[in-house]
């Protein structure tokens, strides 16, 4: 079982004609997502990739009857028509891709989805993965290394939650290369006002029977980190949470990345995240790096290794950037299938400048320089 998308879901994409519509309108269907229909006003009747286009969501539920899912495409001054149309015409879920959004519209949409019993994810959302059955947005990227990268939870597996669209697919990735099945990965989007909130997520993984743990990639600023601690307290959430909190070396006013990540007045601290998680019982580790080896210890504790997938001991690595002969990959001589889950992205770095693998204290400091640099700069 997932959560918000899997097989069974039929999904309208607004905005299929433009560019990215088309796009990811491929990608959505190569990855085995039931697309089916389009929406673009001024051009229904036209078709897209062997999908019909309507003139609006209402138009296409006439003509093809239930769609659950609504993925927007177009630009940000759109977005409020587009998922209002959407709500109205009784599809209970709509992903909003673009961000900048208007917050008054962000507003309307969330009374407009009250009003009607529907939920919206984003905006500023890269969607929701479900391994092996169906994405809408674009976690993942290519169909054919999402495949390779996620792990199907099956018969069981942990669920995903992200503040930052980019860490979504690495913290999936990562999880995979320990061997930990997914059920759903959701980034719940990185505007100020947003529809699924990480509280809202981590409840739905605690309903969904064959979702087992919750690992949370999480991010200064809002007070989201801190209701999830407090559902924790409230065994609204029983299930073993595991989380990483972004954002440590940022300082009060500093922006970081996206409108939903910033400390003001105090509130949204990093510090502050961490206790609280920690109170409640939730498992928090200092270093991402850390995190999938964590994930791991909790299975291992609960129920075996049943979430545990064997090591693809046949995978090819190559490049497509040089001539490289596959599974000949290396990085200053150490093979890439070597790196891989065992040295961090700082660490990394640290190989390709000096030639020489770091000491864990010294990978420990390049990944903190990292982190502080992010979107932002360097910390002075």
């Amino acid at each position: 079982m997932a959560i918000l998308i899997d097989e069974t879901k039929r999904v309208l994409v607004q905005g299929i004609t433009g560019r990215e519509g088309r796009a990811r309108t491929r990608l959505m269907r190569e990855y085995g997502t039931n697309v089916v229909a389009g929406v673009t006003p001024g051009k229904g009747g036209q078709s897209v990739l062997g999908v019909p286009v309507f003139n609006t969501p209402q138009e296409a539920v006439n003509s093809l009857g239930e769609i659950d899912i609504s993925v927007v495409f177009v630009p940000a001054a759109g977005v409020k028509d587009a998922a209002v149309s959407a709500i109205d015409a009784g599809i209970k879920l709509t992903v909003l891709v673009p961000d900048r959004v208007p917050v008054w519209d962000a507003m309307e949409i969330a009374a407009a989805a009250k009003a009607n019993g529907a939920m919206f994810l984003g905006p500023n959302t890269l969607g929701a993965l479900s391994p092996g059955k169906g994405v809408v947005g674009m976690i993942g990227g290519r169909a054919e290394s999402a495949r390779q990268w996620f792990k199907p939870g099956v018969p069981k597996g942990v669920g995903v939650i992200s503040r930052s669209g980019g860490m979504a697919s690495s913290t999936g990735y990562y999880l995979g290369q320990a061997g930990v099945r997914i059920s759903t990965i959701v980034h719940i989007g990185g505007d100020a006002v947003i529809g699924i909130r990480l509280p809202d997520a981590a409840l739905m993984f605690e309903a969904d029977p064959l979702t087992e743990a919750i690992v949370i990639f999480g991010e200064i600023g809002s007070s989201q980190e801190e209701e999830l601690a407090q559902l924790i307290v409230d065994r609204k959430v029983i299930k073993p949470v595991i989380a990483y909190i972004g954002g440590k070396a940022a300082r009060e006013g500093t922006r970081f990345s996206h409108a939903g990540a910033i400390i003001e007045g105090g509130r949204g601290t990093h510090a502050g995240k961490v206790k609280a998680l920690r109170e409640a019982g939730a498992t928090v580790v200092d270093a991402f790096g850390d995190l999938p080896d964590a994930v791991v210890k909790i299975l291992k504790k609960m129920k075996g290794e049943s979430l545990m997938s064997e090591t693809d001991k046949n995978a090819v690595w190559n490049t497509a950037i040089t001539r490289v002969e596959p599974n000949k990959v290396a990085v200053r001589g150490y093979n890439i299938a070597e790196l891989m889950g065992r040295v961090s992205f700082g660490a990394a770095v640290y190989l390709t400048l000096t030639g020489e693998l770091p000491s864990p204290a010294v990978a420990r400091l390049m990944d903190a320089i990292l982190v502080s640099s992010i979107d932002h700069g360097a910390t002075p």
